[in-house]
């Protein structure tokens, strides 16, 4: 049995270019399709955040028409519901990398608003891929590895092929005009080798223990590739 973590975000808005704050946290199928792959296969999770604050879901992604029907919606309520990591997350700087076997990022707007730029964050990113374990990032969670830029503004994540949320997403959902910078923009210009397919489709990247999505619903692909290497 392997012990994994899980970095969520700890914020429950995203501030965008003109001051307002967008409500959203942590998209849901990003953090329960790997949560029950990997309860699924025996392995004990872990959630961690920021102060070690309780996650907030965006509740527009418990809606009936992100998640199959109405159907879909009440499994992934229930789901959240009965994950009892999320309601007992440890303080991310409380973390010791070597109790564990992966770490995990699930995405959803809120990582573009702390874990962007969170120090420990960024340590534990740089640490992880370090170690050689694995490190799966979905979505908008790649934002994170803008915190782990050094003083001479290089980042470990350069030249890595990273798959994450598309310019053209953000515009498809209607918030591309509004932000005050776009996740592709900011990973290309750090480095990374992005690389994107068709909108919405799922796309996971893997470029040696990186195991990267570009949207929600590439965390199940994910979510696999992890269990295979775990």
């Amino acid at each position: 049995m392997a012990k994994i973590l899980f970095v969520m975000t700890g914020v429950d808005h995203w501030t965008l270019a003109d001051g307002t704050k967008h409500p959203t946290g942590y998209w849901a199928e990003e953090f329960a399709a790997p949560y029950a792959a990997f309860k699924a296969a025996g392995h004990e999770i872990v959630v961690a955040t920021p102060g070690g604050v309780i996650p907030a879901v965006d509740r527009g992604s418990l809606a009936p028409e992100v998640n199959g029907g109405p159907e879909g919606a009440e499994k992934m309520l229930e789901t959240l519901r009965t994950a009892v990591e999320l309601a007992q997350p440890i303080e991310l700087a409380e973390v010791t990398l070597a109790d564990y076997d992966a770490v995990y990022y699930p995405g959803g707007h809120g990582p573009m608003e702390d874990l962007t730029v969170d120090p420990i964050s960024g340590k534990l990113l740089t640490d992880t891929l370090a170690s050689g374990k694995p490190l799966g990032v979905v979505c908008h969670a790649p934002a994170a590895f803008l915190a782990t830029v050094d003083a001479d503004g290089n980042s470990p994540f350069a030249g890595y092929r990273v798959a994450a949320f598309s310019n053209a997403e953000e515009a498809q959902g209607g918030l591309a005009d509004k932000a005050k910078w776009l996740l592709q923009d900011r990973l290309v210009a750090l480095g990374v080798d992005y690389r994107e397919a068709e909108p919405w489709a799922p796309y996971v990247e893997v470029d040696r223990n990186l195991y990267t999505g570009q949207n929600p619903a590439s965390s199940a692909p994910l979510a696999a590739e992890l269990l295979k290497a775990l």
